[in-house]
């Protein structure tokens, strides 16, 4: 199976503006047709994020028992941390072409089947996150049971997924504004009527431990854009400043996140499990409430239509031939089914539980695909990427996996969430390390896994032009 199959590649968007569904898959973007100016990057990481899944995220902090201040203080920490290596991981879409998940066939080559399920799998997961507030905002406005709201929402988000890229840049555009303007007056009306919650009950140990927490929560939705970075700006032309397209996108997740975690701190008290109802109520019913509930719906609409196409990807990646607008609305189907089940019962658990382990895979794969770039690089000694000639040099599939595995493994004694907290975390009063970890971990396996094969590559490269009758 290679990239250049019928089923990785198709019709292209070329231009901004262009609304055709987009058939191409997998198969780098070549130069002919790239378009588009790296401030799109801004808005594409900046609306996805205004959701009422990051205002819930924000209640944690007070809820562990953290004063306002100290709460925000480790969410800011939390997102910067996050976001910089996805802002980052952003900038090779232009340099090669290529989605994030499909690109990482380079360092993990057969293997790339393990973090591309996962990548599908938590594209499914995040669906869900995001459509609960939605599917239980429109359920709200209209009078619908749950289940009805959450269908439409997810329908809606699978036919933007479907129609892809360009029909993304442009819903995140328009959402920029739409959205920022609903978070203004819920901003507006929590400063008004809310009182700020200035103390907290965590003290010594408890209060270091919340705030670590506090802050992985904070991460772990940021660093969850990391393999889907390059997906969003593999059209852009290769000349595209990496600088401008790094700072776009950091500041649009930076401001985005640190927005609706500071209002779910804010209105923790008002911000249950029932966000909707909540958001509704402060807002004072009538028409800005009715403009509050419209806001959460089509905020879950917006974001999940991006898990939905980055999904499609991974899948394609993980070596499945379906077309990618089939995958993609085959991922907002699954997030139907694992909404409903979010919704059930214990709502606020499950959604902890299920957004910390969603992610914990990331950090290891982060650094993997970094240590791999890194030493592609030096090999290149400067040259650009020619992405297509570096696919036909993928590494074998083992360090990458063993990395892999060995950087969650050495993350669980770290891990803290109500189904299980490593003896790590324990002994620290509830400090989530286990993402730090992870990456370390990483790092740490794949680089002198990597160097070894490198090595003895070379070493068969030289035994064999060494060998008598090689010279011509």
């Amino acid at each position: 199976m290679t990239i250049e199959e019928s089923a990785f590649r198709g019709r292209m968007p070329a231009r901004p503006g262009d609304l055709a569904v987009e058939r191409h898959g997998i198969g780098p973007v070549p130069e002919s047709n790239r378009y588009g100016k790296a401030a799109r990057l801004f808005t594409v990481w900046f609306a996805p994020n205004l959701t009422m899944t990051g205002v819930f995220s924000g209640t944690v902090g007070v809820s562990l028992g953290l004063d306002f201040w100290t709460a925000l203080t480790a969410m800011v920490l939390g997102t910067v941390a996050g976001a910089v290596p996805a802002a980052y991981l952003g900038t090779w879409g232009s340099r090669t072409g290529t989605g994030q998940l499909p690109l990482s066939r380079l360092a993990f080559g057969r293997g790339v089947a393990l973090p591309g399920i996962m990548q599908w799998l938590s594209s499914v997961a995040w669906d869900a996150l995001i459509g609960l507030f939605g599917g239980e905002a429109l359920a709200q406005l209209l009078g619908w049971p749950f289940w009805l709201g959450a269908l439409v929402v997810l329908l809606l988000q699978g036919v933007v997924g479907v129609f892809g890229y360009e029909a993304l840049h442009q819903l995140q555009t328009v959402m920029t504004f739409v959205l920022g303007g609903a978070f203004v007056v819920l901003s507006v009306q929590l400063l008004s009527g809310v009182p700020l919650p200035d103390s907290g009950s965590a003290h010594g140990a408890d209060r270091f431990g919340a705030f670590v927490l506090t802050s992985t929560v904070a991460l772990s939705l940021a660093i969850s854009w990391a393999p889907y970075a390059s997906d969003f700006s593999r059209y852009l032309p290769r000349a595209t400043s990496w600088r401008r397209m790094f700072w776009y996108s950091l500041l649009g997740m930076v401001l985005s996140f640190a927005w609706v975690q500071a209002l779910g701190l804010w209105g923790a008290g008002l911000f249950t499990d029932q966000t909707a109802a909540g958001v509704h109520g402060l807002l004072g019913g009538g028409v800005l409430g009715v403009f509050g509930l419209l806001a959460i719906a089509a905020a879950a609409v917006c974001s999940n239509a991006m898990n939905d196409y980055s999904g499609s990807l991974a899948l394609q990646a993980a070596g499945i031939r379906v077309p990618r607008p089939l995958a993609a609305a085959a991922a907002a189907v699954l997030g139907f089914l694992l909404v409903l089940w979010l919704h059930a019962a214990d709502t606020t658990l499950r959604f902890q539980n299920l957004l910390l382990f969603v992610g914990y895979w990331i950090p290891g794969f982060v650094g993997i695909v970094l240590v791999d770039a890194r030493l592609r690089a030096k090999a290149r000694r400067g040259a650009p990427i020619d992405v297509e000639t570096e696919f036909g040099r993928p590494q074998p599939w083992w360090p990458a996996c063993v990395a892999f595995v060995v950087a969650f493994a050495a993350a669980v004694p770290f891990m803290d969430t109500t189904l299980f907290v490593g003896p790590v975390a324990a002994a620290l009063h509830g400090a989530d390390f286990a993402y730090y970890v992870a990456f370390l971990a990483s790092v740490a396996v794949y680089a002198p896994l990597r160097l070894l094969v490198r090595a003895g590559r070379a070493e068969r490269e030289e035994s064999v032009a060494a060998a008598p009758g090689t010279s011509g």
